[in-house]
């Protein structure tokens, strides 16, 4: 079995890594890394265990378990097992390569219990957060990964424009409707996870919400609510509630290629257009225009923050505050976040953001309205950061779709 990464690919990282290190974090000799998607980032392997990068010298993996899938499935020279923290310091010391006083490491990686255990054995060394570190390599896609997300991006929207609308009909519920997603979704490649990195997020297909489903209270750091299957599984949709004529359908969620992940949201609308009334017609022509709007400043050397700033004042002077990304307690303070091998993915179009947009970042932009009494109208595209704007890389055509009754 070949490597699904060469080692060029790998080595482009490192290099990203260490200057961006050198830049940031001057005073760290390295970073450690722990979690598996950057350790497969960082590898090519979805490996168990931690990944050290030393500034000037060859990294290293040491694997918990599964050192022998890593031997095959990543370019690295240098594998070796291990099964507790007290042997990393003589490992890592035997390679050539220590840990130096001082280095980065990935605090989101580790859970409190873990993280003390791993400082037990190197009482003397200081540990800088090197979250951020990572956040900033994983943000600039390279060419590889760009083809991989726009591969994704073409079968997304292929799924929600031309071969889900056949399968929707009135009466269905929003499980059944989930169950259909699937369907399609897995008949185009859709590889049947989506990842967050956000500390207790989880994500499992994305959100079916029917009507005031939209608005329904959530606890996903998103604005769409929904009810989800269960108390205990608030994903998908619930097998109760029914689609019924004059209800908008928001369907949010991701497809996932090889690792990578697109993001979009369609709204469907359950008999004519001419149906639809004018305030929701209004609020979904509102987040189209703001949509074009966001999509032409997706250059770089844009900051995000300005792109959020300019939207709030926007949605406030067009009399649509309330409702704008999300109803009450839904509400979120920011219009697309990145996306990549996790779903919230540096850099975020919120306050507070303020290093200016690169080329090859990719962003998921979703500015999104909350109707009481209707749900949610819409939308959400995966754009590509060009010096020309952004490329919309989960198709064109963002109006409302009509299913017949």
């Amino acid at each position: 079995m070949e490597a699904a990464l060469p080692l060029e690919e790998l080595e482009a990282r490192w290099t990203r890594c260490r200057n961006l290190l050198r830049e940031h974090l001057p005073e760290a000799d390295g970073l450690v890394a722990f979690s598996r998607l950057n350790l497969y980032y960082l590898t090519g392997t979805f490996a168990n265990g931690l990944f050290w990068l030393p500034l000037d010298a060859p990294p290293i993996l040491l694997c918990r378990r599964g050192v022998e899938r890593a031997l095959i499935e990543s370019p690295l020279s240098r594998v070796f097992p291990f099964n507790s923290y007290r042997e990393v310091p003589d490992i890592l010391k035997d390679s050539g390569t220590p840990l130096p006083a001082t280095s980065a490491v990935e605090m989101n990686g580790l859970s409190w219990a873990l993280s003390n255990s791993f400082r037990k054995y190197l009482p003397g060394n200081i540990f800088l957060p090197g979250d951020r570190i990572l956040a900033l390599v994983r943000a600039t896609k390279s060419e590889r990964e760009l083809d991989l997300i726009r591969e994704a991006g073409r079968r997304h929207h292929r799924c929600l424009t031309e071969l889900l609308p056949g399968y929707l009909r009135e009466g269905m519920t929003e499980l059944e409707m989930a169950h259909r997603i699937f369907e399609v979704f897995f008949s185009e490649g859709h590889q049947g996870i989506l990842r967050m990195e956000g500390y207790g997020e989880e994500v499992f297909l994305g959100h079916i919400a029917a009507g005031d489903s939209g608005n329904y209270p959530s606890v996903f750091n998103g604005p769409l609510g929904l009810r989800g299957v269960h108390p205990a599984v608030p994903h998908m949709g619930s097998a109760t509630k029914v689609w019924k004529k004059g209800e908008p359908l928001a369907i949010d969620n991701g497809f996932m290629l090889e690792g990578y992940q697109t993001d979009k949201t369609q709204i469907y609308w359950l008999g004519d257009l001419g149906t639809m009334p004018a305030r929701v017609r209004s609020a979904h022509d509102f987040c189209l225009e703001m949509e074009a709007w966001i999509a032409a400043r997706l250059k770089p050397g844009t900051p995000p923050s300005g792109i959020w700033d300019h939207c709030l004042s926007w949605a406030a002077r067009a009399g649509w505050s309330d409702g704008f990304m999300g109803l009450a307690g839904n509400k979120v303070n920011f219009v697309g976040h990145g996306i990549g091998l996790a779903v919230d993915e540096y850099p975020v179009l919120a306050h507070g953001f303020d290093l200016p947009l690169e080329t090859g970042m990719v962003i998921a932009v979703e500015p999104k309205m909350g109707i009481p009494g209707v749900g949610m109208v819409g939308v959400e595209n995966t754009f590509e950061v060009t010096p020309d704007g952004g490329r919309c890389l989960t198709g064109g055509g963002h109006e409302v779709i009509s299913v017949a009754v």
